[in-house]
C-alpha cells in the first residue's frame, strides 16, 4: 500500500523511510516517531478514532460507576466485566474469518455503527431514569459481540492503510491513540459523572463514532486482494488455531498475554472499589486514577513508536511483564491516593508496553493469508481471558477484598515473566526464521529483518 496524500512526492516518500531509520543520528526521532502518519488514510483513521476513543473511556468510566452506584458489589463490577468481553472469547474466531474473507474496511464501519447504537440506548435509558443492571448487562454483552468482530478487522486494516513498511509505528501509534483517549476520556468522565450524572457520557460517546465513521469513508484505498476462500469456515478457523499451536514463538507470547489478561487486567475492573472504599476519592478520583494509568500506558507506547525494528522486542516483552506486576503489587498495598495515581503510571507504561510489543512480534511473524485469524487468537487472549479474570477477580474481592486479590494476581504475573524470559533463547531461531520469511515476502527491510533477533541481542 503506498501513500495517497497528494502532496507528498514518491521522493519524499523515500526519505520518510530514510528519516524513520536513522532518526536517532540525525535529529529526526520526531519524524521516525510519527512516520505512519504521513499515509493520508491512517490520519484519517487515527483522528477519527481519538475523538471516538474518547468517548469510549467516558462511557466505561461511566458504566462502572453506575454498576458500583446501583448495586455496591464488587462481583456485579466483575460481572458485567464479563459480560461484556467473554463474546470476544466465544465469537473472536468468526471474526478472524471475516476479516480474512470480506472487505475490512467495511466491516469496521459496520461494527462502528452497531457501537453508535447500542451506547445510545444505554443513553437514553440512562438519562429516562429507567436504566437497570440487567439492562447494562444485556448492552455490555451486545457490545462484547461487535468488538469480537471489530478487533482482528480493525487490527488486520492498520496494514490495509501504511502497508508493512510503516505497520509497526502504526500499532504503536494506535497504541498511543488509544491511551491518549484514557487519559482525556476518564477526567472528562469522572468530572460530568460528578456533576450531571452517567446518562450524558454514554450519549457522548455515541455521538463520537460518527468521526471514525467519517474517517472510513473518507479513505481512498486500493481494491484489496483477497485469496479465493478454500475449505468450510470452520476448518479455516481451525487452521488459524493450528498455525498458533505450532508456532512456538506467537504461542508463547499469547500464552504469557493471556496470564496477564486472566490474573492481573481485573484491576482495571476493581477500579472503582479503590476509589470508593480503599482510597475514599469517589468518582472523580476514579478518573483520575484510571488517567494515571493512560499516562503511563501512553508513554509506553510512544516508546516502541521511537523504535525503526524489532530487534530485542522479545526481551521487552518479559521485563515489562515483569514490571506490570511489580508496580501493581505495590499499587495494591498503597492507601494513599498521591502515591497510588504514582504508582499507576508505571503499571500503565509496562502494560501497553508487553502489549504492543507482543501485537508487533506477532504480525511481523504471522503470513498475511492467516493474519486476521491470528489477530482473532491475539483477540482471545487479551481480552477474551479478561472477562475470565474480572469474573474471578470481583467474587475474590468480596470475600477477601480487592487489594489481597490484586496482590495475588500480580505475582502470578511477576511468575509468568520469569518463566518466558527463561524460555526466550529457545524460541530465539524459529522467530528470527518466520521474521525473515515474512521480509521476503514483502516485508521489513532483510537486513534489518535478518538482525531483529539476533543471537547477540536476543528477541
Amino acid at each position: 500500500m503506498t501513500s495517497s496524500i497528494p502532496q507528498i512526492s514518491k521522493t519524499n516518500g523515500d526519505q520518510a523511510s530514510t528519516v524513520a531509520n536513522s532518526g536517532l543520528r540525525d535529529g529526526g526521532t520526531l519524524a521516525a516517531t510519527f512516520r505512519a502518519l504521513r499515509h493520508r488514510n491512517f490520519q484519517l483513521f487515527f483522528g477519527g478514532q481519538l475523538i471516538s476513543l474518547i468517548g469510549t473511556w467516558m462511557q466505561n468510566v461511566a458504566q462502572a460507576w453506575l454498576v458500583y452506584r446501583l448495586t455496591g458489589s464488587s462481583l456485579l463490577l466483575g460481572s458485567v466485566g464479563f459480560a461484556s468481553q467473554i463474546p470476544v472469547f466465544l465469537v473472536a474466531p468468526i471474526g478472524g474469518i471475516v476479516a480474512d474473507r470480506l472487505n475490512r474496511q467495511r466491516v469496521v464501519i459496520g461494527t462502528q455503527i452497531a457501537s453508535m447504537i447500542l451506547a445510545l440506548i444505554l443513553a437514553t435509558l440512562t438519562l429516562g431514569h429507567l436504566v437497570q443492571v440487567w439492562h447494562v448487562f444485556v448492552l455490555a454483552a451486545l457490545l462484547g459481540v461487535v468488538n469480537a468482530f471489530d478487533i482482528p478487522a480493525r487490527q488486520s486494516f492498520l496494514i490495509d492503510m501504511v502497508g508493512k513498511e510503516d505497520l509497526m509505528n502504526a500499532i504503536a501509534l494506535n497504541s498511543s491513540m488509544f491511551n491518549g483517549a484514557r487519559i482525556i476520556g476518564p477526567a472528562i468522565a469522572g468530572i460530568l459523572v460528578a456533576k450531571i450524572g452517567e446518562g450524558w457520557c454514554f450519549f457522548a460517546n455515541g455521538i463520537s463514532y460518527i468521526a471514525v465513521i467519517a474517517g472510513l469513508l473518507l479513505m481512498q484505498l486500493d481494491p484489496p486482494v483477497y485469496r479465493p476462500a478454500t475449505g468450510s469456515p470452520l476448518a479455516n478457523i481451525i487452521e488459524g488455531f493450528r498455525f498458533v499451536r505450532q508456532t512456538t514463538p506467537i504461542r508463547a507470547l499469547l500464552l504469557l498475554l493471556g496470564l496477564v489478561s486472566l490474573v492481573s487486567m481485573p484491576y482495571t475492573v476493581l477500579m472503582p472499589v479503590f476509589a470508593d472504599r480503599v482510597l475514599q476519592v469517589g468518582a472523580r478520583g476514579l478518573g483520575i486514577l484510571m488517567g494515571a494509568t493512560g499516562i503511563g500506558a501512553l508513554l509506553g507506547a510512544l516508546t516502541l513508536a521511537t523504535r525503526t525494528g524489532v530487534r530485542g522486542l522479545g526481551r521487552w516483552v518479559a521485563f515489562s511483564c515483569g514490571g506490570f506486576g511489580v508496580t501493581l503489587a505495590l499499587f495494591s498495598l498503597s492507601r494513599n491516593f498521591y502515591l497510588s495515581t504514582i504508582l499507576l503510571v508505571p503499571v500503565g507504561f509496562c502494560m501497553m508496553l508487553q502489549m504492543s510489543s507482543s501485537n508487533t512480534l506477532i504480525q511481523a511473524m504471522v503470513p498475511d493469508r492467516l493474519r486476521g485469524r491470528v489477530m482473532a487468537v491475539y483477540s482471545m487472549m487479551f481480552m477474551g481471558m479478561a472477562p475470565f479474570g474480572a469474573l474471578l477477580g470481583g467474587a475474590l474481592a468480596d470475600r477477601i477484598g480487592a487489594p489481597l486479590t490484586i496482590s495475588m494476581g500480580s505475582v502470578a504475573c511477576v511468575g509468568g515473566a520469569v518463566l518466558f524470559g527463561i524460555n526466550l533463547p529457545r524460541i530465539r531461531v524459529e522467530a528470527r526464521r518466520l521474521i525473515v520469511a515474512q521480509s521476503a515476502a514483502g516485508g521489513e527491510p532483510p537486513v534489518e529483518a535478518a538482525t531483529a533477533i539476533s543471537d547477540h541481542e536476543g528477541a
